[in-house]
């Protein structure tokens, strides 16, 4: 697996040597961060994302979301693991594209975040496939004001998994890759 784009594209990504994390494959990434940068409706006050924009990504695994997202000119990205593998192999990353000044990492609970120190332009949801993760994610993300007024948020769900957005979300876009089903929202 590799950064796809950005001035990191090329680089190799560190994976896990167990099946416990699925990441997001290379083409749904591109399509992700090509939908974020040339839709009109999910620009920043900075232009288009990720650039010059503050990251969170929640349920990190190998961290490839947040890598991209530094690689296409992102500000700072925060990752938020619980798995200390996970970490393990972020920090790795970070450091084999010699970034650890625009990241950081939490090791926390994705469906129960916490208070956010500062809130953020983009935030990239990857939790395990079928887990009931997303819901609880969102809502503790509002409550603990992760999220900045005009923030794009992206959640990737399996295809076919049910899930209904809170009412503070308006959905913007929706993409199905694969066995990645790919929704883009903005707070309301």
């Amino acid at each position: 697996m590799r950064i796809v784009g950005g001035k990191f594209r090329g680089k190799k990504l560190l994976l896990p040597v167990d099946k416990r994390i699925r990441p997001t494959s290379d083409r749904t990434r591109e399509a992700l961060f090509n939908i974020l940068a040339h839709d009109g409706g999910m620009r920043s006050e900075f232009g288009a994302l990720p650039h010059n924009a503050r990251v969170l990504d929640v349920f990190a695994g190998t961290g490839a979301l947040g890598l991209e997202a530094l690689s296409r000119e992102a500000k700072h990205v925060t990752f938020i693991d619980n798995h200390p593998q996970s970490l393990k192999l972020i920090k790795e990353n970070v450091q084999n594209i010699s970034a650890t000044g625009a990241a950081d990492m939490l090791n926390r609970d994705g469906a129960k975040p916490g208070i956010a120190g500062e809130p953020y332009d983009l935030i990239l949801l990857d939790p395990p496939y079928q887990g009931g993760l997303v819901t609880p994610c969102i809502k503790g993300l509002l409550a603990g004001n992760w999220l900045k007024p005009a923030a794009v948020m992206v959640v990737e769900l399996a295809a076919k998994e049910a899930f209904t957005a809170p009412d503070t979300l308006d959905l913007l876009k929706e993409r199905t890759y694969g066995a990645a089903r790919l929704l883009f929202f903005k707070l309301r």
